[in-house]
């Protein structure tokens, strides 16, 4: 038997449910894995809502860790006993244990834990496309980035500084800006607290920045915009105070030629080859030091209600796991 959250209908975190369901035997291409942490990611918390559609009723959850306990008889790659983590659907990581395509399962090394497993390689996938592939950042790239005391922007803060940025972070509170700094940011403003435009070209005298990164969506936007030096690029990879609204082509042309770009994970990591590479690389970051898995919280399978509480009212500084 194996417990299962699962929502029949979208709203509130209440929505979630905990049952139990029969483990099933893997279809050919298919493995068994024990759970032993599951990561919560905004993106689950969006999808319960329903600002994200998925069908319902449905699982929920991205990201796992666990150990193999069965695989099909097509299956190659991982064999039973092997230390395993995940990024991506299917949907239903929010289970003690489940079924899951074999070939997206990706080894532990010997040297990282499940829970941090299940804290950095969803997160550390996406930092690592953002900083490698949507805009190649590199020595003397000015990195203006968003929510940089949370967990993702913790990585992109540290990640981008190894290879040679200079990150501003911006940050909700007075109480984030050391946190922000310890990751790597050379600058930290605090929203609403200036006027971000005008400081983010005082602070690169005149120049503004190259690239930004903004995971806040319609409050920010525009302003972002007024952040970026010419032919700059924009990326819009989140939408925590609402979807921006429509931009005019004109607008682009009128603040320098700028470029925008809205990317999703999926896009980035649904080739099996480009998958396994970006997970490689995000362990060797680990390996090395350049980025950290910081988890926040733990909370209880039964208790996915809770946690998903608790990441929308911005409690905590890292990633939230789940335990089974």
């Amino acid at each position: 038997m194996a417990q299962v959250i699962k929502l029949a209908h979208t709203g509130a975190p209440e929505v979630l449910e905990l049952t139990t369901v029969d483990q099933a035997e893997p279809g050919p291409k298919e493995a068994w894995i024990e759970q032993d942490a599951i990561g919560v990611n905004y993106l689950d918390v969006t999808q319960r809502q329903g600002a994200v559609p998925i069908a319902l009723p449905s699982g929920l959850g991205l990201e796992g860790a666990g150990r193999v306990t069965a695989v099909g008889r097509e299956v190659r790659n991982v064999a039973v006993g092997d230390r395993v983590a995940y990024a991506l659907g299917p949907l239903g990581g929010y289970a003690s244990g489940r079924l899951y395509p074999a070939e997206r399962l990706v080894k532990l090394p010997d040297s990282l834990g499940f829970d941090d497993a299940a804290a950095v390689l969803f997160k550390g996938i996406t930092a690592q496309y953002l900083i490698k592939s949507t805009y190649p950042v590199q020595a003397g790239t000015v990195v203006l980035l968003y929510g940089a005391a949370g967990p993702l922007g913790q990585i992109l803060a540290s990640w981008a500084r190894y290879l040679g940025a200079f990150v501003i972070g911006v940050v909700s509170r007075a109480a984030s800006v050391e946190r922000a700094r310890a990751a790597g940011c050379g600058e930290v403003l605090v929203w609403g607290a200036v006027d971000l435009p005008a400081e983010v070209a005082r602070v690169t005298r005149g120049r503004k920045a190259d690239v930004v990164y903004d995971g806040i969506g319609r409050l920010t936007f525009a302003a972002s915009l007024d952040c970026l030096r010419p032919r700059g690029l924009m990326v819009s990879m989140g939408a925590s105070t609402g979807v921006p609204a429509a931009v005019e082509l004109g607008t682009l042309n009128a603040k320098g030629s700028l470029f925008l770009t809205r990317p999703g994970l999926a896009a980035h990591e649904s080739q099996l080859d480009e998958y396994r590479e970006r997970a490689s690389d995000v362990f060797d970051a680990v390996s090395r030091g350049i980025i950290k898995p910081a988890i926040g919280r733990h909370f209880s399978l039964a208790d996915a209600a809770l946690a998903h509480a608790s990441l929308e009212r911005g409690a905590g500084a890292g990633t939230i796991v789940l335990k089974p």
